[in-house]
């Protein structure tokens, strides 16, 4: 008599365990992590600061004083985090010129925590306000990346639309014009649009984290 003993077989690969797909969902989750990180690491440091003022002192200052280093490591490691979602954004097949802005927008924020801002508006308390090489090369560096930021999010408003998803194309793109009234506002250093352009901030890196859920639910 003979006895037959029955066999499974076990795909090699699925969609959840797939080596490539993997890899993706990996760098798609740094998105939702940058920006948490840099909002909770400079709030900390706000709060925690002497001198420091939420509604006059832009968040770059952080990068000045004996403690200035933890905001400069912040910058560099969201920007590294930026960059890395980007590189999962296009291996998600999300087009070519999204990904490119959003690592445009990754690398001028780590350029960012390389060349510190300039002292301003009275802090760090005592400090020297005169303009420096570092802190002009912080200034382009910083605007090229928000130019970068807004572009990406009116490139996927208009490839939202396109796909019918018409709350992601409206969200995209009300994030990029108001991210870019906020750099506007910045921009003329006067004190008063700090507040409006930390709010922008937010929202973009809000917009950012949900960009990076959504992408890796649907990989």
């Amino acid at each position: 008599m003979t006895t037959t003993t029955p066999t499974t077989t076990t795909p090699t690969t699925t969609r959840g365990c797939d080596p490539a797909t993997a890899v993706t969902r990996s760098l798609l989750g740094w998105g939702a992590v940058a920006g948490p990180f840099y909002v909770a690491v400079s709030l900390a440091q706000a709060s925690t600061r002497d001198g420091f003022d939420l509604t006059r002192h832009p968040w770059s200052l952080l990068e000045n004083g004996s403690l200035g280093w933890i905001q400069s490591a912040n910058f560099v490691l969201t920007g590294a985090m930026v960059a890395a979602f980007a590189v999962g954004l296009a291996r998600a097949g999300a087009g070519r010129w999204a990904p490119r802005l959003l690592a445009l927008y990754g690398a001028g924020l780590a350029a960012a925590g390389v060349f510190t801002a300039d002292p301003m508006a009275g802090f760090p308390v005592g400090a020297d306000e005169t303009q420096s090489w570092h802190g002009m090369l912080h200034l382009a560096a910083g605007g090229i990346g928000f130019l970068g930021m807004v572009a990406a999010c009116l490139v996927l408003g208009r490839r939202f639309a396109a796909a019918g998803r018409r709350g992601w194309a409206l969200a995209s793109r009300v994030t990029g014009v108001a991210f870019l009234a906020a750099f506007a506002g910045i921009t003329t250093g006067s004190t008063a649009a700090t507040l409006p352009f930390v709010a922008g901030v937010v929202l973009s890196f809000g917009w950012l984290t949900a960009l990076a859920v959504d992408t890796y639910r649907n990989v």
